[in-house]
């Protein structure tokens, strides 16, 4: 009885519990039973990662921990965070030792995250101890660089630029800097071929000193030989060799054949040229390897453009590169614009050894000087020379010009020719063209003639333009970042008799975007008494602006401000030349295709704001 007695209480207990829970919480239907565990799951978080360690270490940490790589994931056991863990604290030894710390302590714990977050946090914590510095250098060479009495210079040079020198701290990326540094050395002169054939960094944990033993297989003196040319179809061997101008038996110069490969691809006559040298030909006289791809033979390319001097522009320009019959390029261009429509061609010689061409080209011109309409004629024959640094052009010309004052009802007009022997040349140092931020170029033309008539009368025609790039900037600061003050100045001249009738096209004015800015192309000049604005015969103006990059967050832009000053004068002699004055301030913007110039002008004399756009440098 007693047994039974139990049982019985024990169902009477379950169907009251199951009656009790049956009416508070119905069972759940079967789509309820299945959503039930993705829910679930979707409540649960990753976990984070927590480093306390110095700056540096924490940054490099937090950016090449494997343990990065699982954060987010939801679906990991004890045992597999258990592992993480583990591999969490070889990783981080590791990448301390990349930064030169090789002895520290590294705890990795885990623990719940703080309400109202939820899942686990990973802590990681660093003492990473004292650095390791470099206590012995040892650079050693093979090949012919250690033997060859000539090849003392670049050893030492080698040894004298080496980057991580004893006393420094070690790390990983100062150590490879330091070897590639120099293999580049030993295989931009004399050893194309060269290699590391040891490099050891033997660590002393203990002491916290690294020795570094460095050895430089030079291989072969190498000397450049015959070119072997690709890719020539239309253009003659000859032109790729006066282009190159790779002279065989000469010690092999990495610099040499990189501006080569330059004047080839600049030529026009090649969309791509490739220049090495061949180091399985003998080093004696090895083959350098000339690689082109030509230009098409003739191109065409139209033009639309506008800028606040000229207005709107159209050009057409059509390009010949080997004219039949004569061999020289020929490019010809039909502009028009508001205040100025040409019609021109340039013949163009290929260029002989030391890159002289001869050059002839014809140039009609119908444009507003000043308020003289003036149509033009110019002739021009001679040999130019050209290079990354300097510019050489010695010419004869000859100019002819109608001019006929658009001030006035006259229907007089002026007719002047001349003819001229000059010499001109630009010389640039900047640092980096077109968006130069420091340097120098100086410019300069010299000619002598004789006008043409019943009546001629010898001149001497003069101009110099300076420009420059001050650095206002802190130390520590690259000239590209940092503001400066760019500064230019032209003086120009004609030395003659008064009362000589030059063409229009040998004077000078001034205004406009590149000159005196609040001002219009060629507004400035010479006033005559009906108003009209003549070009004169001494030129005189300058310009200083203070252009400072753009910050956004701390961060440099390609844009740039500017407040400026301009100045200019033009007069028939140069006691008389009074200084007209244009202030404002603008923005630069490094374009794809080169600076752009946005400058909101106001010019003092005429009292009046003009806004200036330009596209591109030139000197």
């Amino acid at each position: 009885m007693t047994r039974l007695t139990q049982t019985l209480g024990l169902l009477a207990l379950w169907l009251a519990v199951s009656q009790t829970t049956c009416a508070a919480d119905p069972p759940p239907r079967m789509s309820e039973l299945a959503t039930a565990p993705t829910m679930a799951a979707a409540t649960q978080s990753g976990f984070d990662i927590r480093i306390e360690a110095p700056k540096d270490v924490e940054q490099v940490l937090s950016r090449h921990l494997e343990l990065q790589r699982y954060r987010d994931q939801t679906d990991l056991s004890e045992g597999e965070l258990d592992r993480l863990q583990t591999q969490a604290q070889q990783d981080a030894r590791q990448l301390l030792g990349t930064l030169g710390y090789f002895s520290p302590t590294v705890v990795v714990d885990r623990e719940s995250a703080a309400p109202p977050a939820t899942g686990q946090v990973i802590r990681i914590q660093v003492t990473p101890g004292a650095p390791t510095r470099v206590d012995q250098v040892q650079l050693t060479f093979t090949g012919a660089i250690a033997t060859q009495a000539n090849a003392a210079s670049q050893r030492d040079e080698i040894q004298t630029s080496w980057s991580l020198r004893a006393g420094q701290p070690f790390t990983q990326t100062a150590w490879d800097s330091a070897k590639q540094l120099a293999l580049r050395q030993l295989t931009a002169d004399n050893y194309p071929d060269g290699r590391i054939v040891e490099a050891l960094a033997d660590i002393d944990p203990d002491r916290h000193l690294a020795h570094l033993h460095l050895t430089l297989d030079s291989g072969a003196a190498y000397r450049t030989g015959s070119l072997a040319i690709e890719g020539l179809q239309r253009f003659d061997a000859e032109l790729v060799h006066q282009l190159a101008r790779l002279t065989p038996g000469t010690p092999y110069r990495q610099q040499d054949l990189v501006a080569a490969q330059q004047r080839l691809s600049d030529s026009g006559y090649f969309d791509a040229a490739f220049v090495t040298i061949d180091t399985t030909t003998p080093p004696e006289h090895a083959t350098v390897q000339v690689k082109l791809r030509e230009a098409k033979l003739q191109k065409l390319v139209l033009g639309v453009g506008a800028s606040t001097d000229s207005g709107p522009r159209l050009s057409l320009e059509h390009t010949h590169h080997k004219v039949p019959g004569l061999g020289w390029r020929a490019v010809s261009k039909a502009q028009l614009e508001r205040n100025n429509s040409a019609l021109g061609t340039e013949l163009t010689a290929p260029p002989n050894a030391d890159n002289w061409r001869w050059v002839a080209s014809a140039l009609l011109q119908n444009q507003l000087l000043g308020s003289l309409n003036v149509a033009s004629q110019q002739l021009r024959g001679g040999r130019k020379q050209s290079s990354e640094r300097i510019d050489r052009n010695i010419y004869i010309q000859y100019d002819r010009a109608t001019s006929a004052s658009s001030a006035t009802t006259s229907l007089s007009t002026d007719i002047a020719q001349s003819l001229s022997a000059n010499y001109a040349f630009a010389v640039r140092y900047y640092d980096d063209l077109p968006f130069p931020s420091s340097g120098w170029g100086w410019g300069a033309e010299l000619g002598g003639g004789t006008t043409l008539g019943t009546q001629p009368q010898a001149y001497t025609r003069w101009l110099t333009r300076w420009q420059g790039f001050l650095g206002l900037g802190t130390q520590g600061q690259t000239t590209a970042s940092a503001s400066r003050l760019s500064m230019r100045a032209t003086l120009a001249g004609i030395v003659a008799q008064d009362g000589i009738n030059l063409p229009s096209t040998q004077l000078f004015l001034a205004g406009g975007d590149n000159s005196v800015r609040g001002y219009a192309l060629n507004d400035i000049g010479i006033t005559l008494a009906d108003g009209s604005i003549t070009a004169g015969r001494y030129l005189a103006s300058g310009s200083a602006e203070w252009q400072r990059p753009v910050r956004i967050d701390g961060r440099l832009t390609d844009w740039e401000s500017t407040l400026f000053v301009d100045a200019g004068a033009v007069a028939n002699q140069p006691a008389a030349l009074k200084a007209k004055v244009g202030v404002g301030a603008g923005a630069r913007w490094k374009s794809p295709v080169g600076p752009l110039q946005i400058d909101l002008a106001y010019g003092v004399d005429v009292r009046r704001f003009r806004l200036h756009m330009n596209l591109g440098f030139t000197f």
